[in-house]
């Protein structure tokens, strides 16, 4: 103790090392290791022993000590107690393995029986046997264990793991016993179970969305698959069954085309290649396996078994070469991802393959039986991913495609309700020019009949204004844009012509230059009475000797400013100047034209009218 609290670090550090390693020390010195035991074979109750004995190795495996046997098997061990009876432990028998069964009798007493002893056989091969010595039972020196286990022959058997033997016997303190036990039943037994009920439920899930999905068809295969390798775990839960060792042995390996089945077709469903036949012959493997164990008989289960588990496992490495080869084509982020994942799996199963030949119970078997469902889960829950980001991204196309529909939908609405207005257009147009020629055809020339034929002038005068207004009118209907330098020209020669006939001075202010602006026929004819309006007051009302008439374009509208020094409009029309002189029909017009019209005057001061029309936008409509 004084060594453990002086010194340098590196002598404590030693010294407690060394304690550590005297501790294990005595604590194995308590537990007696029997490697050695002497052996009969016989169905008795008890020992037999007038049968003929030998000595035999622990651990004892049937296939080489005695090949083809296929009754139970008794093991006889003397041993003296490693402790004292009166040091109040608790003695235990620990056997970490027996297959299939056991039996134990201390001092001729039946102590321990761990199921069935005959057909069916329960089968523990998988799980290490704890058995309580009670003190009562046992002498200072000279005890005699019997062991009595019940097995099956190499031959009998799909798996060396399932043939008959006995491993090496471990006598000593429970305490020290039980910790071993339970790591192996964790290990070989507790683990497995646990992570093929994890697998089962995978699977399960992953049948029902390879079902709901058929596009994605590998998903219920791998389920298939997950499902068959959690079936052939779960094994290891049903010690019991009501089934002899042949029937068992015809169950198990009728799984095997089953998985096969299921690993085959997710590998080329996955790399997306269709093998015409391909499923017919994995269909037929699924029944000439059962059937070829059944003709063979129970003393074939081995060689058969083993020749189609070779044959299975080809195949799957076949599919799993066009597998990887899709893979490498791919070298995608995922397809990588996957293809390692299948690939580790593979190298797992080779690597379980290889780890059979270690003895059984080992660790490293147990590990490596481990780890092939964890990879599968894994790979599963890799598809569940992937599965899902594919929905995703369906899920945010079928919102894009949803998008583009609505907007061709709403594209061709506008095209429809556009090729309606222009057919409503193009029927509106025809029957303009039909009316506009039926006016001029009819009513133009009775018109023009009169204003040459009549003797009163007034009669003559009205002929002749209703002849301008509906050839005006007729041109309106004709619908044809008027280029606005001819549209000038026009309002020129009219107003000039009829404020100088008035002895009125006119003045007409407007650009010389060639204008490439046009006015739809409708805003030409509104403009044009507008104006014939104003000239009207003019020269009825205003008593006005000086007119001017201003035209320009400032900022893509088109202004008209008619101004006479005039007498104004009375005081007594002030503010309702809508009601007098067309003043609302003028600017009834320009609204039309989506303009104005503004009228500004004052008694003695004149009037002025202007109008301004957004040119742009009816150029565009002309």
């Amino acid at each position: 103790m004084l060594l453990l609290h002086s010194g340098a670090p590196w002598r404590r550090l030693l010294a407690l090392l060394v304690l550590t390693l005297m501790l294990a020390t005595a604590a194995a010195a308590d537990v007696l290791r029997i490697e050695q035991a002497l052996s009969a074979e016989g169905d008795s109750a008890r020992f037999p022993d007038d049968a003929p004995q030998r000595t035999v190795a622990l651990p004892d495996d049937w296939n080489a000590s005695r090949p083809g046997h296929a009754g139970p098997v008794w093991y006889r061990v003397r041993f003296d107690a490693p402790i004292a009876q009166d040091s109040g432990e608790v003695l235990a028998l620990y056997v970490e393995r027996a297959c299939s069964n056991l039996e134990v009798q201390i001092n001729g007493q039946r102590l321990h029986a761990a199921g069935r002893m005959r057909e069916p056989v329960s089968r523990n091969c998988h799980h290490a046997q704890l058995v309580t010595l009670p003190a009562a039972l046992l002498r200072p020196g000279g005890n005699l264990l019997d062991i009595k286990v019940a097995g099956e022959p190499l031959e009998r058997v799909g798996s060396r793991l399932r043939a008959g033997g006995l491993s090496a016997l471990q006598i000593g303190p429970h305490a020290m016993l039980a910790p071993l036990h339970e790591r192996h039943l964790a290990l070989n037994v507790t683990l497995p179970l646990v992570l093929s009920g994890s697998l089962l439920l995978l699977g399960g899930f992953m049948c029902v969305l390879g079902w709901l999905n058929r596009r994605h068809s590998h998903l219920a295969y791998f389920g298939v698959l997950a499902v068959g390798s959690a079936l052939l775990t779960a094994r290891l839960g049903w010690r019991d069954l009501p089934f002899t060792g042949f029937e068992t042995e015809v169950v198990l390996a009728s799984l095997m085309p089953v998985v096969t089945l299921a690993a085959v077709q997710f590998l080329l469903r996955r790399a997306g290649h269709r093998v015409p036949g391909a499923g017919l012959v994995l269909l037929l493997q699924c029944v000439l396996v059962p059937a070829s164990l059944l003709l063979g008989g129970p003393a074939r289960v081995h060689l058969l078994a083993n020749a189609w588990a070779t044959l299975l496992a080809l195949e799957v490495l076949v599919a799993l070469a066009r597998f990887l080869r899709r893979a490498w084509r791919r070298r995608g982020p995922h397809g990588w991802v996957a293809g390692m994942l299948i690939a580790g799996t593979a190298a797992l199963v080779l690597v379980q393959l290889l780890a059979l030949r270690e003895p059984p119970g080992s660790t490293v078997l147990a590990l490596v039986h481990l780890s092939l469902p964890l990879t599968f889960i894994g790979m599963g829950l890799r598809l569940v991913q992937l599965h899902g980001r594919a929905l995703q991204d369906a899920e945010a196309d079928r919102r894009v495609l949803e998008a583009r529909i609505r907007e061709a939908t709403e594209e061709i609405e506008r095209n429809f309700a556009q090729l309606t207005e222009l057919r409503i257009e193009q029927v509106t147009e025809r029957e303009r020019k039909r009316i506009a020629a039926d006016l001029h055809d009819d009513l133009g020339a009775k018109l023009l009949t009169i204003v040459h034929t009549s003797d009163n002038e007034r009669i003559s005068t009205l002929a002749r204004e209703a002849l301008e207004e509906m050839r005006l009118s007729v041109r309106g209907l004709t619908g044809r844009p008027v280029r606005l330098i001819d549209a000038l020209g026009d309002w020129r020669a009219e107003a000039m012509s009829r404020l100088a006939q008035t002895g009125i001075e006119a003045r007409w202010v407007a650009p010389t230059d060639d204008l490439p602006q046009t006015l739809s026929a409708r805003a030409y004819v509104q403009t044009t009475r507008i104006l014939r309006e104003a000239v009207n007051n003019i020269i009825k009302h205003s008593g006005a000797t000086h007119c001017t008439v201003t035209c320009q374009i400032e900022g893509g509208d088109f202004q008209l400013a008619i101004q006479d020094n005039g007498r104004g409009i009375p005081m007594e029309l002030d503010g309702r100047l809508d009601r007098g002189h067309g003043m609302s029909s003028m600017k009834h017009r320009a609204k039309q034209l989506q303009g104005q019209c503004l009228v500004e005057s004052g008694p003695g001061y004149g009037t002025v009218i202007r109008l301004t029309l957004p040119l742009e936008r009816h150029a565009v409509a002309a």
